[in-house]
């Protein structure tokens, strides 16, 4: 009882330092290897009301996605395509470190990274969104909100996302040409056609050592955060970067290959959820 209250202290007091003693082990406080996740659960179809929807939690960190498909005019630049429109919220209740009001500086970078991973990613092509040229088109409103934060924000984001994603079942709409109108035949639904798989893998630098999904307390004492992006082939969809302390390329390269890792855990697990609902 003693040594556990003297280590609570000392973690309390130089959090820094004892996470060095762990490091120097290769391995840190919670248990983990420096390049381990934490158990990773995916829960689909958890609401009714949305088109499509995912809970992910990722150790204590838990986010749920509900995706909601409205009508909407296409862009007049691009008259054949529909739209995907990511809001990530950070409510007080995940954390104490958000507060009520608008969106924080977090939650508006986790939303950005979002979209630019739709996009560069092509994980869903607009122009499947559009449902007739320059008339009307599918909006695909992908509100992400953290239940509990506890770090390693993003990957929960981007597992969510893509997992609510596989979820959606779109009606099939037809305009009458009388009325201009749209008709909805809501008993005859289609999933939502994903061409990429894109799965987030992030890291944070402690001194010179780089950890895999880190916590919000090693978030806190990290010099440098590293977020990389990769599809099914391999592929680099985003390599985030905000700052912090520089990363040699050896040790890029290396965050590289555990993120091809990762996505074959991330998408071997998606696909069991998927298997595990699916109508026999």
């Amino acid at each position: 009882m003693a040594t556990a209250a003297a280590a609570a202290g000392f973690r309390t007091v130089e959090p820094l330092e004892y996470y060095r003693r762990f490091l120097k082990e290769n391995c840190r406080p919670d248990g983990r290897d420096l390049g381990e996740f934490r158990t990773t659960t995916v829960n689909i179809g958890s609401i009714t009301t949305a088109d499509g929807s995912a809970l992910v939690k990722l150790g204590n960190t838990t986010v749920i996605c509900g995706i909601k498909a409205e009508f909407a005019a296409p862009p007049i630049d691009s008259s054949n395509k529909g739209y995907i429109v990511p809001n990530v919220d950070l409510p007080p209740l995940c954390s104490s470190r958000f507060r009520p009001g608008p969106p924080g500086e977090e939650a508006q970078a986790a939303s950005q990274f979002i979209a630019d991973v739709i996009e560069n990613s092509q994980m869903v092509q607009k122009e499947d969104l559009c449902i007739v040229e320059e008339k009307i088109a599918w909006v695909l409103y992908c509100d992400i909100i953290c239940l509990d934060y506890d770090g390693n924000l993003l990957d929960a984001c981007m597992c969510a996302l893509l997992a609510a994603l596989k979820n959606v079942l779109l009606p099939a709409v037809t305009v009458n040409e009388e009325t201009g109108l749209a008709e909805v035949n809501f008993k005859e639904k289609t999933p939502l056609t994903i061409k990429k798989q894109p799965v987030a893998t992030s890291f944070v630098l402690l001194d010179t050592v780089i950890i895999v999904d880190p916590t919000a307390e090693e978030e806190d004492l990290a010099t440098g955060n590293l977020t990389i992006v990769t599809d099914e082939e391999g592929k680099l969809c985003s390599v985030y970067k905000p700052g912090g302390s520089v990363i040699t390329g050896t040790k890029l390269q290396d965050c590289i290959s555990r993120a091809t890792v990762r996505h074959k855990e991330v998408k071997k697990l998606m696909d069991k959820v998927i298997k595990s609902v699916q109508p026999t």
